[in-house]
């Protein structure tokens, strides 16, 4: 089956939800779909459809690389007891961390992706997901 085909749920919703400057390609038996919203609650149904049709992102067929940076939300502190706070690709600890956010700083919290992580952009402008545990609202 075409990637195309298999996620072709997750590229209607992207096209209907109104991603910006929205791209889909396929490269080396990989799904790139590319583009920008100012809403973390879109990115976050996104990656809800991705969830649906491959459990747990262990498929490695499909590139989700939607910029929420448009978007507003509150600040949180990170709340770890000393360490850095991964920030990750996806909702989850199987997703590549894209970057971290120091003990003690402030992020801006763009929205909650389920109980467990929020879409988080850091003063550095890495976005990402980081697990709520480990954030505090200010």
């Amino acid at each position: 089956m075409a990637l195309q085909e298999k996620y072709a749920e997750l590229i209607q919703a992207a096209k209907t939800g109104g991603i910006s400057n929205l791209q889909v390609r396929e490269q080396g038996n990989v799904l790139y779909i590319d583009g920008s919203t100012s809403s973390g609650a879109l990115k976050d149904s996104l990656w809800d459809i991705y969830n649906k049709i491959d459990p747990d992102y262990r498929a490695g067929d499909l590139i989700l690389n939607i910029d929420a940076s448009a978007a507003t939300g509150t600040q949180a502190k990170v709340s770890t007891e000393s360490s850095n706070l991964n920030i990750r690709k996806g909702p989850g600890t199987d997703q590549p961390i894209v970057g971290k956010a120091a003990h003690n700083a402030i992020v801006t919290v763009i929205s909650r992706a389920n109980d467990q992580w929020s879409l988080v952009r850091t003063d550095k402008g890495e976005e990402g997901y980081a697990y709520s545990q480990y954030l505090t609202q200010v």
